[in-house]
């Protein structure tokens, strides 16, 4: 479904969540950082069937004041590791915004890549959703992925130390909204099992060794 900005209610706020649910996400999502997760699709779009038995590890790699980067690393059944992925979470004055930086193994950057777009309200403590940007929609009808110009994104997390927590990443379109046909894609993490951080995401090496020396 393509989601309608209102925020007639917030508008004294700056049309954004209350402070304190942007706080709590915020926290939830900090309260990860420099772990890794293993996870799994448990959506069952055919389009995702390379998806289906592969490896998935998430990384909370770099937490800032303001942003935080989630390489999402995926290895097919019979493929090696790819590490193309980041997910780039960041505040904004009305909430937060998420992109997706798209590397190749040398590090440059993918033809379609820094797409996503901005949360809307009320959002939950647990739960954002972000409708594809004006951006977004540009560079997609661009590269010739039309499908993708009623995007919207998801992102759920769990605080560290809650009972059974989560972190779940989400795409839905629908065909009422003017996709060729409905999507969904999901892959959930569980966080109450660490395991040893991957190598970085390609083109974030430089981002990583600046953490170690820190």
């Amino acid at each position: 479904m393509r989601w309608p900005v209102i925020c007639i209610p917030l508008i004294l706020a700056g049309c954004g969540a209350p402070p304190e649910v942007e706080h709590d996400f915020w926290s939830a999502l900090q309260s990860h950082c420099g772990k890794a997760f293993v996870g799994q699709l448990v959506s069952e779009d055919e389009a995702d069937a390379d998806f289906r038995n592969a490896e998935m590890v998430m990384h909370v790699s770099e937490c800032g004041e303001d942003r935080v980067a989630i390489p999402f690393h995926v290895k097919p059944a019979g493929s090696d590791w790819d590490r193309s992925r980041t997910w780039l979470v960041t505040r904004t004055e009305q909430g937060f915004r998420l992109k997706h930086d798209h590397r190749h193994e040398d590090g440059e950057s993918d033809a379609v890549t820094m797409y996503g777009g901005d949360s809307i309200p009320p959002g939950t403590r647990q739960t954002q959703d972000f409708p594809v940007d004006s951006e977004s929609i540009a560079l997609f009808e661009r590269e010739g992925l039309a499908a993708s110009v009623t995007n919207v994104w998801s992102i759920e997390v769990d605080p560290a130390g809650t009972e059974n927590a989560t972190f779940a990443y989400q795409l839905r379109r629908y065909e009422a909204e003017g996709a060729p046909e409905d999507r969904h894609f999901r892959v959930e993490f569980d966080l109450t099992r660490p395991v040893p951080p991957p190598p970085p995401a390609w083109g974030h090496e430089t981002a990583a060794n600046t953490e170690t020396e820190e």
